[in-house]
């Protein structure tokens, strides 16, 4: 691992789609010491999005394999890849499908097969579920290293006594805090694209999942007008859910005051220009947009899906999703404007300091493997 020869990791990346997971971990490449290391991310054929020309250009290679729902061909495009690139380490963030890939790795001679759970379930999801759970049983059997974004999710993946026994280590959603320092003119743009000068603007940031709850947040918003008719719902984002968001807005009668974005590669000037943001999640993981909002310094409503190690800020705000819209509108409309400050848990997640954790872990299992 010399400056001349970085070593290369493989990152299982599934479907890219513009989602919080491939955020994380392009994040965590733009900031990693590519002297040291390199990675190559696999995706899936059916992706919905190219690979950034800007990750290319730093030297990330990308390596497009057919859809893990075709098993028998994705299985053999990634023993082909990883015999012929003779990987050190494969790190596979596909959740409980990350047993596929581990797999294959552990057939190919792969020393160091890094499972890294970025999700929790819902109890809503009963089929998903049922697949998920019983691919758990698996988390440990192909992997050699145990990761998460969470304690909650490295407790679910891997269980309790595993955890508590160290042998789990949290990899931060971690983002570059400078990025969401946007100047008025930047933020004046965007107010001005979107016509939305004197409005009071909700936002989301998220896929269009039905892990986000969009219409629970249509709800949320039907009740925000009733408190302040000049409020607009600005929804950052796309998935296969948005075609039954859209009927729902129609239905609702919301079409001329919700806009709809689409999928963003700099959702640090959508978040300027909001007032307050909701996200009524089901179930998440360690969510990006609870960070990114925090770092915008706008205040965000939300469920308690989302894990208390993302608060780290007073900008943050709990609901329960057993109350009514009416309930978390009054909070959306009377948090926003309020002042919040950072704790000291905030420079977990600076990336610059995570990617420097992630470089010595890398280094260690190597060492410990040698």
């Amino acid at each position: 691992m010399t400056r001349e020869q970085p070593l290369r990791v493989a990152q299982i990346m599934g479907k890219l789609c513009a989602g919080g997971v491939e955020s994380v971990v392009f994040n965590y490449y733009r900031a990693i010491d590519k002297n040291k290391f390199q990675f190559d991310f696999y995706y899936d054929a059916d992706s919905t999005v190219e690979p950034p020309k800007e990750l290319i250009d730093l030297g990330a290679r990308f390596i497009k394999v057919p859809a893990y729902q075709n098993i028998f061909q994705y299985m053999k495009a990634l023993h082909d890849s990883f015999e012929q690139n003779k990987y050190q380490i494969v790190h596979s963030h596909i959740n409980t499908l990350s047993v596929i890939p581990l797999l294959v790795a552990k057939k190919c001679g792969v020393p160091i097969r890094i499972q890294h759970n970025h999700s929790v379930p819902a109890g809503k999801e009963y089929g998903r579920n049922v697949l998920k759970n019983v691919l758990r049983l698996f988390s440990k059997t192909f992997s050699t290293q145990y990761f998460a974004c969470s304690e909650e999710a490295g407790r679910w993946m891997f269980g309790s006594k595993t955890f508590d026994e160290g042998k789990v280590f949290i990899m931060k959603n971690a983002i570059d805090f400078s990025r969401y320092i946007i100047s008025e003119n930047e933020k004046k743009q965007v107010m001005d694209k979107l016509n939305l000068q004197n409005s009071f603007i909700v936002g989301h940031v998220g896929r269009f999942t039905f892990a986000k709850n969009h219409e629970f947040i249509l709800r949320i918003f039907k009740s925000v007008l009733e408190l302040k008719p000049n409020a607009k719902l600005l929804l950052v984002g796309d998935g296969e859910l948005r075609k039954d968001i859209e009927k729902k807005i129609t239905e609702l009668d919301l079409a001329d005051k919700v806009i709809m974005v689409g999928k963003v590669s700099n959702p640090e000037r959508y978040y300027a220009v909001m007032d307050v943001l909701v996200l009524p999640s089901i179930f998440e993981g360690l969510p990006m947009t609870v960070i990114e909002a925090q770092a915008s310094k706008k205040h965000i409503i939300i469920s308690e899906a989302v894990p208390e190690e993302a608060i780290i800020s007073d900008f943050c705000h709990y609901e329960s999703l057993r109350e009514a819209p009416e309930i978390w509108a009054e909070k959306t409309v009377t948090c926003a404007g309020q002042v919040g400050n950072f704790n000291r848990q905030k420079d977990e997640y600076d990336i610059k300091k995570a990617a420097v954790k992630l470089e010595d872990k890398y280094f260690k299992i190597l060492k410990d493997n040698l």
